[in-house]
């Protein structure tokens, strides 16, 4: 039986595809004309990656220099973006977040830059009640499976679960020595899982 749930972000609790393309294209049209802009695909298929690797990837035509300048340019208003705007919530999710609270403990690690969960946070505060910590290489330095070893560390958890949706979260949650469970629903294919969900909604049931 598990004790708290640790969730990934992208592609798990929410959908920001559409909206970051929209903030990261303003912000190379503004400051970078000469670089070509990114599409959702492209993005969909780099979430859950690290920051800098996503930059590698989407600005090929550049230095690493410049790649890494440019998405943090990018990443700054993408925070400012979504705050504002929001993203596309997975159905059901704060019923099911209500739900789970009753129960488990909730957390959420993603791989992500300062200010991103917070954003999700702000534009969305009716959510921030229902978990108890978060962690993320922006503010730690280190990336998911170590994130997810801080967070079982620091709030003294014995049997968590991580829900992700990337070939990437499963490996972190393997390496960190917890059970995953592939959240079908996102952007990413995975190997290997505990067990899976087609829906947010249904961990309600899995979890019971």
């Amino acid at each position: 039986m598990f004790d708290s749930i640790i969730f990934d972000l992208d592609g798990t609790l929410w959908d920001s595809s559409l909206e970051v393309a929209a903030s990261f294209n303003k912000v190379i049209r503004e400051k970078y004309p000469s670089v070509a802009e990114v599409t959702v695909q492209q993005l969909e298929s780099l979430f859950g990656k690290p920051l800098y690797e996503i930059a590698e990837s989407l600005f090929q035509n550049v230095s690493k220099e410049m790649a890494y300048q440019i998405i943090d340019d990018c990443c700054d208003y993408e925070c400012i973006y979504l705050a504002e705007h929001g993203a596309r919530l997975y159905d059901g999710l704060e019923e099911t977040l209500c739900e789970l609270a009753k129960k488990y403990p909730l957390f959420i690690v993603s791989n992500c830059q300062e200010g991103y969960i917070q954003c999700f946070f702000q534009a969305y505060p009716n959510l921030r009640k229902y978990f108890v910590d978060f962690e993320y290489p922006g503010r730690s330095g280190k990336l998911k499976a170590d994130n997810i070893c801080m967070v079982v560390e620091r709030n003294s958890l014995h049997n968590p679960v991580y829900v992700g949706d990337t070939q990437g979260d499963a490996d972190a949650a393997k390496k960190a020595g917890v059970p995953f469970i592939f959240a079908r629903y996102g952007f990413g294919e995975v190997k290997e899982y505990k067990d899976a969900i087609d829906s947010i909604k249904e961990l309600i049931d899995k979890l019971k």
